[in-house]
């Protein structure tokens, strides 16, 4: 265990090392800077200050080192878009609304999704059956900000039963985000969760178990359902990370102050420092899911081993 954990972690080190590469090098490739003002631009003086002043006028490759050198001992820049903060003070006063949010949509989403694939799998080629693979087709092919902009004119501008936007102010803010990110994460996890379990009940211990006259639940519950999450969490695993770092156009169109959102803004405004923060983060929490989910592999099936 611990040889394999040492090569995850290598191998984290090393993704986490290209990334920031790739990242870096696309960053500074878009046209313009943080600082070309088109409307009211700098005299070439401020300009050539601020420039120096953040390590601009330096080459790529001392401003790459120098800047992975300062954010391996925690210290990530300031924000040029809002420069009385830091970059990690600016994420921390909007990533726990992404978590937030994210968080309630994966509860809720992969929760109801596993429970609809369980029905759906149980009552087979029935209406239940039909209307499970309807909703899950649904959610897989509509992109959520397609849901998002159909339910501000249906629910918000129409009916007037929802607040547009916004966070904080009213309970019912949350409920057209978390619907527009839910959707097809649960689509998702119904269609993976009746499939796997399709798979398992024609398994000859399944067909044992109800021959000794076990009820139906106890068979899903007690067999079925434990050998069918493998293939399961390996889907929805890699959907947590994208839920919870903030979702850009959902972040957006509803004026939630997430992460997603003033990512966004910082890609518009060529802020540097926070463009590769957030880059970083996310790629450090793909790789500590996907590290999580081999891990729970051996949880859920002994048999399985780590090499």
């Amino acid at each position: 265990m611990v040889a394999y954990l040492l090569q995850r972690l290598t191998g984290l080190a090393v993704v986490f090392f290209l990334v920031s590469i790739v990242a870096f090098l696309l960053m500074h490739s878009i046209p313009g800077g943080p600082f070309d003002e088109a409307q009211m631009p700098l005299p070439p003086a401020a300009k050539a200050n601020i420039m120096r002043k953040y390590g601009l006028d330096q080459p790529l490759h001392v401003q790459y080192l120098n800047y992975m050198g300062n954010a391996l001992r925690g210290d990530f820049g300031i924000s040029f878009s809002s420069p009385s903060e830091t970059v990690i003070e600016l994420i921390g006063r909007t990533w726990p609304v992404s978590i937030a949010l994210g968080g309630s949509t994966v509860l809720i989403a992969l929760g109801g999704g596993i429970v609809l694939g369980i029905l759906a799998a149980i009552r087979q080629n029935t209406w239940l059956d039909y209307i499970v693979t309807f909703t899950a087709t649904l959610g897989l092919t509509v992109p959520n900000f397609v849901v998002a902009l159909w339910m501000i004119l249906v629910f918000a501008v129409q009916l007037k039963w929802l607040p547009i936007g916004g966070w904080g102010d009213d309970w019912r803010q949350l409920i057209m985000p978390m619907v527009a990110l839910g959707l097809g994460p649960m689509g998702i996890a119904a269609r993976y969760t009746r499939a796997s379990l399709a798979d398992v009940f024609t398994s000859d211990y399944i067909r044992t178990a109800r021959a000794k006259g076990l009820g139906e639940y106890a068979v899903v519950m007690r067999h079925a359902i434990k050998n069918a999450l493998i293939p399961i969490i390996t889907v929805l695993g890699p959907m947590v990370p994208n839920l919870i770092t903030g979702t850009i156009f959902v972040e957006t169109m509803f004026r939630v102050p997430g992460l997603g959102k003033f990512f966004v803004t910082s890609v518009t405004d060529r802020d540097y420092p926070m463009i590769m923060a957030v880059m970083l983060l996310v790629a450090g929490l793909w790789g500590l899911v996907y590290l999580l989910t081999d891990l729970l592999y051996t949880v859920i099936d002994p048999r399985v081993k780590l090499v």
